[in-house]
């Protein structure tokens, strides 16, 4: 266990410039750091509100070893940062992340198996390495499986659905066009679809936040629900299962897991990120310890703060086309039920293009029910 404490007045140094990076120094400034940050775009969500901003690819290990200078720890704001820079700054500067967890999460089977030594359950799977053994497998998962690449998809992208024989050939010839290993994983018939954000610190301490239910329109995650609309008994189960992963794989840092819940009550691990994730924006307003404030204190190994919900909240996010009818209702005063209060994110991008992750609004309120159906009545998501 380590005892090493980077304390306020250090900076932290992010391999990324999105809107976590962005989150990130936001709740980082209230502890008293000072940031820096690496990205390829001029101006990026995260540059705007650092203190240094270099404008380099993530592969520029000359640019990253500029960002290790002036940084007391480095940390990285999503999981398709160049591995091998990760493993250079390893040698160089403190990145208590590490590259292994990278290099696991980064490939879908490596992430698979290290779920499985971690004692969770991930959905059937085959490793596909030719166009026959894809029809095999196919043919055994009776044709209700999803072909993916083991590397560089995210909401939704390299993937493909196989509901019958003449799938298999299509998703093979198009996916094999990344370049990358694939995985044929079996469909699971799932009820709900969970997460959970769990933390841990050098020291060793975890602390995992509430499960949130998640809605996805599009392969994009559209609503998070918290508290989730399951029993006590699958929130916990849930959220042991975040902890062993996180203790299981030495996580320092965040670790989200994504999950499926069956309706007999088995949950799958889908999918893992090794950062602040899009289903734990939520507790910016709802809980006593923010995901991003949790994340600086785990990785500068400072004690973790409290999880608990303070307030039922419903999540949803504000893409590209949604941008301007949030303005407008903003313009007009935000009129909303007086049993709910909306607290609204804006990432700072200049373009807001379809279908791109603009913000984030959490409604607060007595219900999640209540929050639901005015996302439904308010007309700005139904396009």
């Amino acid at each position: 266990m380590s005892t090493q404490k980077i304390l306020p007045g250090s900076t932290i140094g992010i391999l990324g410039g999105g809107q976590l990076g962005r989150m990130i120094s936001l709740a980082g400034r209230n502890l008293g750091f000072r940031f820096a940050v690496m990205d390829p775009t001029q101006d990026c969500p995260c540059g705007q509100v650092a203190d240094v901003e270099i404008n380099a690819v993530y592969s520029d290990v000359e640019a990253a070893a500029s960002l290790a200078q002036q940084s007391d720890v480095i940390t990285y704001e999503f999981e398709n940062v160049d591995a091998s820079v990760a493993e250079v700054l390893e040698q160089t500067s403190y990145v208590p992340q590490g590259s292994k967890l990278l290099y696991t999460t980064q490939h879908r089977i490596r992430e698979k198996k290290a779920i499985e030594q971690a004692g969770a359950k991930v959905a059937p799977y085959f490793e596909i390495h030719s166009l026959q053994q894809l029809e095999k497998a196919a043919k055994q998962f009776d044709y209700s499986c999803v072909l993916k690449t083991a590397t560089g998809g995210y909401d939704g992208k390299g993937q493909w659905v196989i509901r019958s024989e003449q799938d298999v050939i299509p998703a093979y010839e198009t996916l094999t066009q990344a370049g990358t290993d694939l995985v044929l994983e079996k469909f699971i018939q799932f009820e709900l679809e969970l997460s959970v954000i769990a933390a841990r610190n050098p020291a060793g301490e975890v602390k995992a936040f509430p499960v949130a239910e998640n809605i996805h329109v599009d392969n994009i995650l559209h609503l998070s629900i918290v508290p989730a609309r399951i029993t006590r008994e699958i929130a916990a189960k849930a959220e042991q299962m975040a902890l062993k992963i996180a203790e299981g794989m030495d996580v320092i840092g965040l670790i989200a897991v994504e999950m499926f819940l069956t309706r007999d009550g088995e949950i799958y691990v889908n999918e893992l990120a090794p950062r602040p994730h899009n289903s734990g924006h939520y507790t910016m307003d709802a809980c006593k310890t923010s995901q991003f404030e949790q994340h600086v204190r785990a990785i500068c190994n400072l004690p973790l703060g409290q999880t608990d919900l303070l307030t039922p909240v419903v999540m949803v996010n504000i893409l590209g086309e949604h941008v301007q009818p949030v303005l407008e209702w903003m313009e007009e005063g935000q009129p909303i039920d007086d049993s709910l209060t909306a607290k609204i994110h804006f990432y700072g991008k200049k373009e807001a293009k379809t279908k791109r992750k603009m913000g984030h609004i959490n409604l607060l309120g007595n219900s999640v029910d209540d929050a639901i159906r005015w996302v439904e009545r308010s007309g700005i998501w139904n396009s």
